[in-house]
């Protein structure tokens, strides 16, 4: 894209009361971005209010200095590119929902590869989202899947938040697999900052996409909005765990007007984490248990490692894993998989309350039970 025409579709992005609707009548009407900016005031009232001409005809103040930010950061490295609505990198997947993106920010190494190759060409993708506060297994239950189903050659899309998203995006990474994260800031800053060094390991592996122009802090509002790019991306989007009130439903929700796969992992009725899961699989999303569950939906081939052991093996249900003891465990028994008070647990094993403690000390420290908030143990699933 060379500079001016770089210029036309920041200005029209920036331009005050220009939504991506209004921009997109704009460009059916006139043909480019370029040739908005070209009319007269005349031409562009037929197709608006005298505002929406007065606003196109004055460049924004902030036009110069985000244009030479662009080019820098576009000349920054191969690993980057900007697509435009309707350019040969821009996702095709993204040109059925309902309000595609006019502008996308693309970093990493796929960013490198949509520019040399057809769209058609990339990976099936499907999004993992859920929780920011996810339980230990619901976080374990995500890096899983994400693993196994990357290793069957699936490309993971998540949000790079907190929790059940960086855990999907780890999880592919750890399975040789693509992963995609579509955030909601400028790609030139990193949101949450503890996922820096995730975001280094996902643009080596992967890409990061944004629709915000670079600079954009993390505003509450564009979290949302980035949803419908996560499933329009998407074949399918898994929620592994969400409570009734959150964002992973939205994405679920647009997933299904969009006419892509809606999967969701159960889990304990007590848990708020799990009642999002529960009210999807009410409505018809399709109950997952195993990674192949995923792939059987989508009509996909098993391949790939099966994983080692853990509920998102691509193989078979069945009993546990050779060699895993947990089930000859009493204190594993008495656990349950709900989370659970030390009072509980005494009152169900009867054992003193100094040797309880030296066991569960025990199995947290070999990792099959998780120390929760408030004084609850929950026994994770082996891995």
């Amino acid at each position: 894209m060379d500079p001016q025409e770089l210029q036309a579709w920041l200005r029209l992005t920036l331009t005050p009361g220009v939504g991506n609707e209004t921009a997109r009548k704009l460009l059916a009407a006139f043909g480019s971005a370029q040739a908005i900016f070209e009319q007269s005031a005349s031409t562009l009232r037929q197709l608006g209010t005298d505002k929406l001409a007065s606003a196109l005809l004055t460049e924004p103040a902030a036009l110069a200095s985000q244009l030479q930010t662009t080019l820098d950061w576009l000349q920054a490295g191969d690993d980057r590119c900007i697509a435009t609505l309707g350019d040969a990198a821009y996702p095709s997947a993204l040109l059925d929902i309902e309000d595609p993106p006019l502008m996308l920010y693309m970093l990493g190494a796929l960013a490198n590869r949509s520019q040399q190759t057809a769209t058609n060409t990339v990976a099936v993708r499907l999004a993992i989202v859920g929780s920011r506060n996810p339980t230990p297994q619901g976080e374990a239950n995500a890096r899983e899947f994400a693993r196994a189903l990357a290793g069957a050659g699936l490309c993971i899309v998540s949000g790079l938040a907190l929790g059940i998203d960086g855990a999907a995006h780890d999880g592919a990474l750890l399975g040789g697999g693509e992963t995609v994260a579509v955030v909601g800031t400028g790609l030139d800053r990193v949101y949450p900052k503890k996922h820096l060094a995730l975001a280094h390991r996902i643009a080596q592996q992967g890409m990061i996409l944004s629709e915000f122009p670079l600079g954009t802090p993390p505003l509450m509002a564009n979290f949302p909005k980035r949803n419908r790019i996560i499933s329009g991306l998407s074949r399918g989007t898994l929620v592994v765990e969400a409570a009734l009130q959150s964002g992973s439903l939205i994405t679920a929700r647009l997933a299904a007007e969009q006419g892509k796969e809606v999967f969701a992992i159960p889990g304990s009725i007590h848990s708020p984490q799990s009642r999002g899961c529960h009210a999807l699989i009410k409505q018809g999303a399709k109950l997952v248990e195993l990674a192949q569950d995923v792939l059987e939906e989508l009509n996909l081939p098993l391949s790939g490692s099966s994983g080692r052991g853990t509920s998102a093996s691509l193989g078979a249900k069945g009993d546990a894993p050779a060699g895993d003891q947990s089930a000859d465990d009493p204190l594993l028994a008495a656990l349950g998989f709900d989370a659970v008070s030390l009072d509980a647990l005494q009152a169900r094993t009867g054992l003193e309350t100094a040797r309880l403690q030296a066991q569960l000390l025990e199995l947290e420290l070999s990792g099959q039970v998780a120390r929760l908030p408030g004084g609850l143990f929950q026994r994770l699933a082996a891995g």
